[in-house]
């Protein structure tokens, strides 16, 4: 359930109301509209059955929330949600571009693609520090040793750095040296680590499974925020299909469909989606066409020696190309895109 707030209350009376519901021993979770508070209730309403709420003042009206996922749907907040990374934002005007190779492999490396994707636009730089492969005889990632090379490359671009943790103690070991979480796609039903970098209060990048409906992806994002942790991006990075020609298929129609359900960013991965290189163009130039916030792209000084998903990974001259392409698409959609090119 929520309550909406008269866009005439003041603060007093929304504290009034907050009162009311911490003191029945339930959660609460305000959302500051530009018109009207939202105060979310968290947990059994039962205990208020006998409180009038609907006759504070100040209080406009009751809303019960069908969706299970109460924080991360539309009517908790209808308006949509910003994400800021020191300073860059995820969901508003501006498209947030991610990109770098799929794992940090070398000092040189990683520097060679940051400076890359810096130089065309990109303002996040990804990187595998962690590295959970099907294999357990593949690269796995040089852990903490790659989350310092990060933090290097960070210093010299400024760009914003961005990985993935699979555990807690990747959580905990990740905290100094990245600005945003990436929650991959085998983790997405990982609940006690959605929760965890829930409690670090970092922003987090949430990719849907391979096999994970809209519904489930959204639940997940729901362990997140429930934690207290709004800032929450989610990525479309392909599902399974029976088809065979790429890696997986890129369900493009999330993108719209999230946007119905929930308030928060949705981005889009197209490598991992495509598992080709050649097709990672077209796929970035329609997800921005369907409304994604942004891409994260995989991008290596040289794919042909990359130590994972080399086929898919772009070189810097494909990604340029692309970074191109963006900055043309992103006036005719009223969205804006800062090519240096």
């Amino acid at each position: 359930m929520i309550i909406v707030m008269n866009p005439k209350s003041n603060q007093m009376q929304i504290d009034d109301v907050i009162n009311v519901l911490k003191n029945s021993g339930l959660g609460v979770h305000i959302s500051q509209g530009t018109e009207r508070t939202i105060i979310g209730i968290i947990g059994d309403k039962s205990v208020l059955r006998d409180i009038p709420l609907e006759l504070m003042p100040g209080v406009e009206k009751l809303v019960p929330i069908v969706e299970s996922f109460k924080l991360a749907g539309k009517t908790f907040r209808p308006e949509p949600s910003i994400v800021n990374v020191n300073g860059v934002k995820i969901g508003g005007k501006e498209l947030a571009i991610m990109a770098g190779p799929c794992a940090v492999e070398s000092y040189d490396q990683i520097m060679e693609a940051a400076r890359a994707v810096k130089r065309s636009g990109a303002q996040f730089l990804r990187g595998g520090a962690f590295k959970p492969r099907t294999s357990p005889y593949a690269f796995q990632g040089l852990e903490e040793e790659g989350l310092k090379l990060l933090k290097a490359a960070r210093d010299e671009t400024g760009l914003q750095i961005i990985t993935e943790v699979t555990s807690e103690k990747a959580v905990e070991l990740s905290i100094p040296y990245v600005d945003m979480f990436q929650i991959g796609a085998r983790n997405v039903q990982n609940f006690q680590l959605l929760r965890e970098v829930g409690k670090s209060m970092k922003p987090v990048l949430l990719k849907r499974g391979s096999a994970t409906t809209i519904d489930e992806w959204l639940n997940a994002a729901e362990y997140i925020m429930s934690e207290g942790n709004y800032d929450v991006v989610l990525c479309e990075r392909g599902i399974r299909t029976f088809e065979t020609a790429t890696r997986n298929t890129l369900d493009l129609s999330a993108v719209p469909v999230v946007k119905n359900m929930s308030h928060l960013p949705v981005i889009v991965d197209p490598s991992h989606a495509a598992g080709k290189a050649k097709f990672v163009i077209p796929l970035s130039r329609a997800a921005i066409a369907a409304g994604a916030d942004g891409l994260i792209v995989e991008v290596h000084p040289n794919p042909m020696m990359a130590l994972s998903d080399a086929a898919q990974q772009l070189s810097p001259k494909d990604f340029d190309s692309l970074c191109s392409d963006i900055s043309k698409l992103a006036p005719i959609l009223e969205r804006e895109f800062c090519y240096y090119g």
